[in-house]
């Protein structure tokens, strides 16, 4: 029973054109949220479902929490135990005064200090990407006269998730406008873009301003800090140089390493992708493609191995919690829109990233990273996969009835 029907027993009254038709919009929002409303979307990107589509963000932004908490308590961890190393005389700006202002101490042992500190890294970013992208948002919507949609709620957490701390915020503004703009308005909004906004903008930033989105001293918001990423230390040294820098599998895999936001830790991406998995907002088919891709394509190259490239010799395994892989693989690979449609295009949209991060990681020693690569690499591919797919469905139902 939905809500309208329950309040129609109750007082007739109550539901739109009623005497308390004011607190229509509100019920409204309400029935919205917890129950499937009548009025479904009947246009691109989810034609095939009986899900709509602020359920369908509702429920993407909620799968991010755990990356969230996750990314503001390491940001902290790791900005408060580069202080302890470097000393006092590192605690400098105005996040460490409003600490100090209130009490909290910069302990890397301290749970609620590493998350208040993160928290002051995290909120002015995504208030910057908020408000810069969300203008725009508002701009196309009003001179092609529709209704501000959700799917910029979800562009503007992942946006912010997969920033470094250290980002400047003229850039992270600069980076959403044109993640809006270029890798969606200018396609028809929302649905009707072939590219993933967020990723977009990332990849602007790192082209355009790569001193501030790469490099050894971006990671760690503290001056004076400079430590290199697991992937950096694999790509030089090898995957095992990294017991010396003290990072173990079970470190990449909770998420205590250096990184973006949201990306360090595997766990908190698996349990994100698990409710988007149990609500079927993610298709299962395009996590297994890129995990066979990922797999398949390492263990090609183990056996190739290389003398001089240490990272052939990196298991999948490793490849799977390093980087931005999970968070890749559980919010942007099976992001609805640029991903393939069809069942078996899912598995080689899937495959071709899961290779071409491998690739791009292992090949390419210049760029350790990959994922938000390889990702647009599979977006460009999407339509023509689908395509192929779907001529190779037609002939083979027509020689059915030869």
């Amino acid at each position: 029973m939905g809500l309208r029907s329950f309040f129609d027993r109750i007082e007739p009254n109550f539901t739109k054109g009623g005497k308390y038709e004011k607190y229509f919009p509100i019920y409204e929002m309400v029935e919205s949220f917890i129950y499937t409303p009548k009025t479904v979307t009947s246009v691109a990107p989810h034609t095939r479902s009986y899900v709509d589509m602020k359920r369908i963000m509702t429920y993407v932004v909620i799968a991010t929490i755990p990356c969230i908490l996750w990314g503001m308590w390491n940001t902290g961890y790791q900005a408060n135990s580069a202080i302890a190393g470097l000393g006092p005389d590192a605690a400098t700006g105005w996040r460490i005064a409003i600490l100090q202002l209130f009490g909290i101490s910069l302990d890397p042992g301290s749970i609620f200090a590493n998350v208040v500190h993160g928290l002051l890294y995290f909120l002015p970013i995504y208030i910057v990407t908020l408000v810069a992208g969300g203008i725009f948002e508002v701009i196309f919507a009003t001179v092609r006269g529709h209704e501000v949609n959700e799917g910029f709620l979800v562009t503007s957490m992942l946006y912010t998730l997969i920033m470094p701390a250290t980002t400047p915020l003229w850039q992270v503004a600069l980076g959403i406008i044109f993640g809006v703009v270029i890798g969606k308005e200018v396609f028809g909004g929302t649905g009707k873009n072939f590219l993933n906004p967020a990723l977009v903008g990332r990849a602007f930033l790192y082209f355009a301003y790569p001193a501030q989105m790469s490099g050894d001293s971006v990671w760690t918001p503290v001056d004076g800090f400079s430590g290199a990423t697991a992937l950096a230390v694999s790509a030089a040294d090898g995957y095992q140089a990294l017991a010396a820098d003290g990072i173990t599998w079970w470190n990449a895999f909770f998420g205590t390493i250096q990184g973006s936001f949201g990306e360090t830790s595997t766990l908190a991406c698996m349990v994100g992708l698990a409710f988007l998995l149990m609500t079927r907002i993610a298709n299962y088919r395009l996590i297994v493609g890129c995990l066979a891709g990922t797999i398949a394509f390492t263990w090609l190259l183990n056996l190739v191995g290389s003398d001089t490239n240490p990272m052939f010799a990196m298991p999948w395994y490793w490849h799977v919690v390093l980087g931005g892989y999970a968070f890749g693989l559980a919010f942007m690979v099976t992001e609805p829109v640029s991903a393939s449609h069809t069942n078996v295009g899912r598995y080689i949209y899937g495959a071709l990233i899961g290779v071409m991060v491998v690739l791009i990681r292992v090949v390419n020693p210049a760029f350790p990273e990959g994922m938000m690569l390889a990702i647009l690499f599979g977006n460009v591919f999407a339509p023509l996969i689908d395509y192929f797919v779907v001529q190779a469905n037609i002939k083979r139902r027509a020689r059915r009835h030869v």
